[in-house]
């Protein structure tokens, strides 16, 4: 992977900001180029820093991992936010990929290979290793080859209007495929949708 990776790592404990320094500091390719101990601090790091990649803790004092890694992607998609997390519960996970989040990785994870985590995120991968499961209904062959081509886009981030722009449909088609999409898997939240998809290889997550 060309290019240097710079991150910026976002946890409440000092220690813990530490250890990932350590762990990362002799990685070749991969700069910290900063740390924050909130959400609020992670915004304004990202703001100035523009790292590549966000280390992002899920849950901290005042502003928590998941408000801010929304915000952070609003403003600046280009940003990769991994969250490390200590919670595995389908609700985390959900709300993560609803935020924005490139990944979602446990804490509990000992044997992670976290740089070589941070250079996949950094490429564009998704990696979400406690992924909650939604149920297989058997209506992947009822898509179209076009809900199949939005589904990605949608995977990938997209809002209804960038999908309307890249696809030239306009934004209330983009919207009427999207809901005509959850509707035949049978899924009520993006989030869902998006698990679905990334479960059944219905999308590149690459």
């Amino acid at each position: 992977m060309p290019g240097e990776i710079t991150v910026l790592l976002v946890d409440d404990h000092a220690l813990v900001r530490s250890a990932f320094r350590r762990i990362l500091d002799d990685e070749p390719h991969l700069t910290i180029v900063g740390e924050a101990r909130d959400g609020f601090e992670a915004i304004e790091k990202a703001r100035a820093l523009r790292p590549r990649v966000v280390l992002m803790d899920c849950a901290m004092p005042g502003m928590d991992g998941l408000v801010a890694t929304r915000e952070i992607v609003g403003t600046f998609p280009e940003i990769a936010v991994l969250i490390l997390s200590m919670h595995s519960e389908d609700t985390w996970v959900c709300r993560a990929i609803e935020a924005g989040a490139r990944g979602y990785v446990l804490k509990s994870a000992l044997s992670m290979d976290l740089a070589s985590t941070i250079k996949r995120v950094a490429a564009g991968e998704r990696l979400f290793d406690a992924l909650p499961s939604v149920p297989k209904n058997g209506r992947n062959s009822a898509l179209t080859k076009r809900e199949i081509e939005i589904l990605q886009l949608i995977v990938d981030g997209k809002s209804a209007r960038e999908i309307a722009v890249q696809l030239g449909i306009s934004q209330n088609t983009a919207g009427v495929h999207r809901a005509n999409i959850m509707s035949t898997i049978g899924v009520r939240k993006t989030a869902e949708l998006v698990v679905y998809a990334i479960q059944n290889g219905l999308v590149n997550i690459l």
